[in-house]
């Protein structure tokens, strides 16, 4: 499986375990939930570098990534405030991701050429 599924794979299964997280406060049952989808997010990462993703990279961009996912579902779900000044965050933990994934491309590029 390509290395970029999985790690998308493994940051929806990181947010799935953090949205749930806040569920299992009402529903303990859901804690099953939050440790398969932690369990499971954990593994699919460590795929992604048995696939040669660099960890400053895959990790990288597996957190800021599961950041900005949470703080929209956690709006949309749970009606929690997402501000101008969050969005801008968001914005910022964007681009601070494709910076990271430039910068390793252009790395990997000076190592091959």
């Amino acid at each position: 499986m390509n290395k970029w599924l999985l790690l998308g794979a493994a940051i929806a299964s990181e947010v799935t375990a953090t949205m749930a997280l806040k569920a299992a406060l009402d529903r303990p049952a859901l804690y099953v939930v939050v440790a398969t989808g932690y369990v499971a997010s954990f593994v699919l990462l460590a795929a992604v570098l048995r696939r040669g993703m660099g960890l400053g990279v895959a990790y990288g961009i597996w957190g800021a990534l599961g950041v900005v996912c949470t703080a929209v579902l956690s709006a949309v779900i749970y009606g929690e405030p997402l501000t101008l000044l969050m969005g801008l965050g968001i914005a910022v933990i964007i681009a601070g991701v494709l910076l990271v994934e430039i910068g390793s491309q252009a790395a990997r590029a000076e190592r091959e050429g």
